[in-house]
């Protein structure tokens, strides 16, 4: 059920004909979206009355024009509401077409899907970082697949998908594609964001995703222990290559900063903070939010050894840094070497120092949560609850307190 529906008859001035004359619009407003339709018929600008929404004067042509327009907002009333028996809402490009004598426009999932593909590509760098692109594309290619599998088609029309599509995709997903529930969660997720698209305009009139629910498993996030750094620290590895990858795995295991936000560090990123020692100061690619991160010594002596590798010379990089891939590669080369049983990627170095190197020795969970960019202090709420060492600590300072009251409730007892 439609909240507004309003008809406004207005004259667009800036179209004035070689006679003196201006076209004459009606504009539809349903529920705060707006659409114009010509009438056909033109005025003298002077002669019309905004505010009577018609034609000055008492003259035949005046009189007529005025029935015309009288007719034709009862036509739009009457289409409207032909619509509405119809179905529960009605929006202006279905009214405007009905009234033009057009079929409705029929638009499909395919084709919307890839139009936001290719514009996130173009902004691949900018706005989206290339994995982001990634999902989306394999949220398409599923979505192909699923509509192949379900219902033998290659496309679907965007009004047809209802709860039970959601339903039925995120079973494929399950089944089909062997999807584990945060990957399904996440593949969906992608599909929300085509179809808020849609509703957004217009094309869609109801919200498959309204009853629809679904969410994340909670993930064990893997890091480092200080014994774990402290053998990257120390190994003398023979291979330069292996001593590069080391490097830099540790200098975001220092400062928090993932992959791509570490690749795109220049020197033009360093520079005195309040303290008067040396701060990142960056922006996160991911949530596009801010992140200043004072350098720590380890950190420091980092930059200093690659300053003029030549990878850092020609393109202003603030280190050398490998593709993603060849660094995963080579960290798992690294944790064999090292004797460490964890399946060593890059972005454990961002959790590494969320937890063995931020809370676990005091740093607030607020300073933290600002230095990793988060946009919600429940992101970094994770880290916190997997940190067995702080739960240790504070539960030994409150056993501390119970013993020091019974003594202090002894001792009351003895000098009474």
């Amino acid at each position: 059920m439609n909240k507004t529906f309003n008809l406004l008859f207005y004259v667009k001035k800036a179209k004035v004909n070689s006679a003196g004359e201006a076209p004459i619009y009606l504009r539809i407003t349903i529920d705060g979206k707006i659409s114009e339709i010509s009438t056909k018929r033109t005025v003298n600008p002077l002669k019309w009355n905004s505010a009577m929404q018609k034609v000055s004067g008492s003259s035949e042509e005046s009189k007529s024009l005025n029935f015309y327009l009288k007719t034709f907002e009862q036509k739009v009333y009457d289409t409207y509401h032909e619509l509405m028996r119809d179905k529960e809402t009605v929006t202006c490009e279905a009214l405007k077409n009905k009234l033009l004598g057009r079929g409705e426009l029929s638009r499909t999932l395919v084709p919307v899907f890839q139009d936001h593909n290719d514009r996130m590509e173009k902004l691949v760098g900018k706005e989206f970082a290339p994995g982001t692109l990634t999902r989306y594309k394999t949220t398409l290619k599923h979505t192909k697949e699923f509509l192949k599998w379900k219902y033998n088609i290659s496309d679907i029309d965007i009004k047809k998908i209802d709860y039970a599509f959601l339903n039925d995709f995120e079973l494929f997903l399950r089944t089909e594609k062997s999807c584990n529930n945060n990957s399904a969660v996440k593949y969906i997720k992608n599909l929300g964001k085509i179809i808020h698209i849609c509703l957004a305009n217009g094309w869609m009139e109801r919200d498959p995703f309204m009853n629809y629910q679904s969410k994340y498993d909670e993930v064990t996030r893997m890091f480092l222990n200080e014994k774990e750094i402290e053998v990257l620290f120390t190994k003398d590895f023979k291979n330069e290559r292996l001593s590069l990858v080391r490097d830099i795995f540790l200098f975001s295991c220092f400062t928090g900063l993932a992959y791509i936000d570490t690749k795109e560090l220049t020197y033009h990123n360093i520079n005195l903070g309040l303290d008067g020692s040396q701060w990142i100061y960056t922006k996160r690619q991911k949530t596009k939010t801010i992140s200043n991160i004072p350098l720590l010594s380890q950190t420091e002596k980092i930059i200093e050894k690659y300053k003029n590798h030549p990878v850092c010379v020609n393109n202003g990089k603030l280190l050398p840094i490998l593709s993603n891939q060849k660094m995963n590669a080579y960290l798992k080369e690294i944790a064999d070497l090292c004797g460490i049983n964890k399946e060593l990627t890059y972005h454990i170095a961002r959790h590494t120092f969320a937890t063995t190197i931020t809370l676990s020795n005091g740093v607030s969970i607020e300073s933290v949560s600002k230095m990793l960019g988060h946009k919600s202090i429940k992101t970094t709420q994770h880290y916190a609850k997997i940190l067995d060492k702080k739960v240790s600590e504070d539960m030994m300072l409150l056993k501390q307190k119970f013993v020091d009251r019974k003594n202090v409730a002894a001792n009351s007892q003895v000098v009474g």
